[in-house]
């Protein structure tokens, strides 16, 4: 199926796509407003995998018999899917991986355990996911590279003019959330992957938040490494894409290994599979990855611009309907053009569990806790933060129903 594109967003029709946003909590519709976590999956998603399964279901890469070959150009084609969604130039500068965290990972052992040392630098910023934070403060202790850290604003954006002082020659590799999920900060990659390329630096991209949301172009961007998971883009779970520059992978070494991903091996050597193959060993995520690509093409069909217009319009209208309150604490930029579908908050004197409680016994689904970004909690003086994170088949009635659930618990602490 080639990649197309449609011409309006029909929110009440897309919604049909999806079983779950028809499901009912004691005879109340779910809201679904934990994007940020997961999203949902359309039934075209659901039926490819179905597909997979029951019709060409083997192993890739290994055998010679009718169905491991179509399960190998589906799986490999997939690839091309997912990179040219991204602006990659093709298939071996997309691999797939669980997910962004494996892909963060995956960049911090191949790469940052062999290149870094004592005197190399990491420049991260405040407001990462602990999938980055935790990685590379791990990383620098184990090669006594140094961690160093943009700060945040009290607005929510990065202190770009402290970024130009962090990031200088000793930077190896620079590490930046895309679109922060606590904060719905949508931070200038560009500019940043530019002050890392000045200093002969890396950077990394962690787009899990972004992808799903709005184009995105890695080359634009000019990040070494940018990645991203399925699940947050109607895909299945267990997969997701981490881009690298082909002349970047081409030369780290493998962070696992196993079936797949050798060329040849006798007993006292080894040598690797061409990338993508070489960082994929073993039985990959075929089905994933079939899955993976038809998430694509329906994000493609409805329209990435589309997607974040209607997104920046949800923020939009959620950030005017909380700002009516005095009680109700927002975290993250005001201006709905710098921030992505997702806002953070507080509720004086309700604690963030109690509020997502109160918000599941109106079929309200949101977050709440610290989003895997708990030094940011840190420095903004709360220990958790209720979430709601918006998709495209959202409405803003659903936020009012937000702000009714919200009201309630307003009651019920008063």
């Amino acid at each position: 199926m080639g990649l197309q594109k449609s011409d309006a967003l029909d929110v009440e029709r897309i919604r049909e796509d999806f079983p779950i946003l028809q499901r009912e909590f004691d005879g109340e519709q779910v809201v679904y407003l934990d994007n940020g976590a997961t999203s949902q999956t359309p039934n075209r998603v659901i039926d490819a995998i179905a597909d997979y399964y029951r019709n060409y279901n083997a192993n890739v890469h290994r055998g010679i018999h009718q169905l491991s070959q179509e399960a190998s150009i589906a799986y490999e084609e997939a690839h091309d899917t997912v990179a040219e969604f991204v602006g990659a130039e093709g298939r071996e500068e997309m691999v797939f991986t669980k997910n962004t965290t494996e892909a963060e990972n995956l960049v911090a052992y191949a790469w940052g355990l062999n290149e870094l040392g004592p005197g190399d630098e990491i420049v991260l910023t405040e407001m990462e996911h602990h999938a980055s934070l935790v990685t590379w403060q791990q990383i620098g202790k184990r090669t006594g590279a140094d961690v160093k850290y943009i700060p945040v604003t009290d607005e929510g954006y990065l202190d770009m003019d402290a970024a130009a002082d962090l990031i200088t020659d000793d930077t190896e590799m620079v590490s930046v959330v895309h679109v922060s999920n606590t904060l719905g900060t949508v931070n200038p990659v560009s500019e940043l992957a530019d002050l890392a390329h000045d200093h002969d630096s890396y950077v990394f991209v962690d787009g899990a938040q972004a992808v799903p949301n709005r184009p995105v172009d890695v080359k634009d961007i000019d990040a070494d490494f940018y990645a991203f998971s399925a699940h947050k883009m109607t895909g299945p779970t267990g997969i997701g894409g981490l881009y690298g520059k082909k002349a970047i992978l081409e030369e780290m070494e493998p962070f696992q290994y196993g079936g797949g991903m050798i060329r040849k091996v006798e007993f006292e050597d080894s040598t690797w599979h061409d990338v993508p193959w070489k960082f994929e060993p073993g039985t990959p995520l075929i089905a994933q990855g079939v899955g993976f690509a038809e998430a694509v093409e329906y994000l493609v069909d409805i329209g990435m611009p589309e997607i974040q217009r209607h997104e920046e319009t949800l923020a939009e209208y959620a950030l005017d309907r909380m700002a009516e309150f005095d009680d109700i604490e927002i975290y993250g930029p005001m201006d709905p053009t710098d921030r992505s579908g997702l806002v953070s908050f507080n509720l004086d004197s309700v604690h963030a569990h109690d509020l997502a409680s109160i918000m599941n016994d109106h079929a309200v689904a949101i977050r709440a806790g610290d989003h895997c970004t708990q030094p940011l909690h840190d420095k903004l003086g709360v220990a958790a933060s209720a979430r709601a994170s918006f998709y495209f088949y959202n409405t803003t009635e659903e936020i009012d129903a937000l702000m009714d659930a919200i009201d309630s618990a307003r009651q019920l602490f008063a």
